[in-house]
């Protein structure tokens, strides 16, 4: 054990001082598994992929009876834009304004530093005796295509044997101030790319071609015309938004023979992938029924939609928030995906995190202050945890 507990902005500058871009580690993973084996964990280093996919990630644990008590994130971070945007070095982890400043801060190197520091004043008010295990589960590939990341750890645990009991993602989920929101579940998110083909030909003679736009536009309106549910306990209602239409016709006298758009849905907990899959593709066969031409649709789907009911994991941790914070931490499902979304197969999970406001833009920062509360609520929640043992 060190003399002194953990500094989580010392800690959270270091890691950010390594420009670890999906798929790169740059170092991260080094300098947090320096702080957790000084802290007297056993660190497991687990490369996954070949070549430009293979990714690099950590677990560490501390202890070896159960309960185990894991922190999951991300040391990941996207790439910092147009770097004339910045008005700092976006990995420098700059000290300015009662802030801390780079790529990460918020997104969520912050959270892990935090985390790392609410571990060793824990452990060190215990004199190292800990009735249980602490474990965290660090994935390079979150911000990427989460493919040799945390389900591929995931799938290692389980050959092992090794069970995660209860799991707390950092993932930065407070929009405004530290201490709003936690989030219990996520929506699913389904991709899909629809292409119509049709006859190409002139404009001036429209019988004499099919054209894909038309049909494209009107099974568009299909599935955008009626909401897919009003929403339900937990979540807020499922949406459909299309995020591109490419033609690639340069020509304004030529009707193109495919036209091409790519949607997203976010569902709840109403459907599963498949379901909305299915209510697409009524939908487009039915705009489809009276045309000649053909349709494809191609489905990508990131994750279904999960929801840990709220329980002792979620309420020990508004319990905590509280404390640190005098707010009261709505539960909430909204947002996009996260790694939480594998690690619910494997035990209940919740999210709870910094200040999301800046993550993935320029001048990404998080207040200094609330990097230290998050430790504190970190350490809070372990103490929670393990009272009840």
């Amino acid at each position: 054990m060190p003399d002194q507990p953990i500094d989580p902005i010392v800690l959270a500058r270091d890691l950010i001082r390594c420009p670890s871009v999906t798929p790169a580690d740059a170092g991260a993973l080094d300098v947090l598994q320096g702080a957790l084996e000084g802290l007297g964990f056993s660190c497991h280093r687990l490369p996954f992929g070949e070549g430009e996919a293979r990714i690099d990630n950590l677990y560490a644990r501390l202890g070896a009876e159960a309960p185990n008590f894991c922190f999951a994130g991300h040391t990941d971070v996207v790439p910092v834009g147009e770097p004339g945007g910045w008005s700092v070095d976006p990995f420098a982890g700059e000290l300015k304004e009662d802030a801390l400043w780079g790529r990460g801060a918020a997104d969520m190197k912050g959270a892990i530093a935090a985390f790392v520091a609410g571990v060793s004043r824990f452990v060190g008010d215990r004199d190292g005796a800990l009735p249980g295990s602490i474990s965290l589960l660090i994935t390079g590939d979150e911000e990427g295509d989460a493919v040799n990341g945390t389900t591929k750890v995931l799938d290692w645990l389980a050959d092992k044997g090794e069970v995660i009991d209860d799991c707390l993602v950092g993932e930065p989920t407070n929009p405004g101030a530290l201490g709003e929101m936690i989030k219990i579940g996520r929506r699913g998110s389904l991709t899909a790319e629809l292409t119509v083909t049709g006859v190409q030909g002139h404009t001036a003679y429209p019988h004499l071609a099919d054209n894909p736009v038309h049909r494209l536009v009107a099974m568009l309106a299909a599935a955008t015309g009626e909401p897919l549910d009003d929403g339900s306990e937990h979540f807020q209602p499922s949406t459909l938004a299309v995020s591109t239409i490419d033609v690639g016709n340069p020509a304004t006298n030529v009707i193109p023979a495919s036209a091409r758009a790519c949607f997203n849905v976010r569902f709840n907990d109403h459907h599963t992938s498949a379901d909305i899959e299915a209510w697409l593709r009524k939908r487009f066969d039915k705009a489809m029924a009276d045309a000649n031409g053909a349709y494809q649709l191609d489905i990508r789907v990131s994750g279904e939609s999960f929801l840990t009911p709220p329980g002792r994991l979620a309420e020990l941790v508004r319990e905590a928030v509280g404390e640190a914070t005098g707010r009261t931490p709505e539960f909430s499902t909204t947002g996009g995906t996260s790694d939480a979304r594998f690690i619910k197969d494997h035990c209940p999970v919740v999210e709870f995190g910094l200040v999301g406001q800046t993550m993935h833009k320029a001048d990404e920062r998080v207040e200094l202050a609330d990097i230290e509360a998050l430790a504190n609520i970190y350490q809070r929640v372990l103490e929670t945890y393990f009272l009840a043992i």
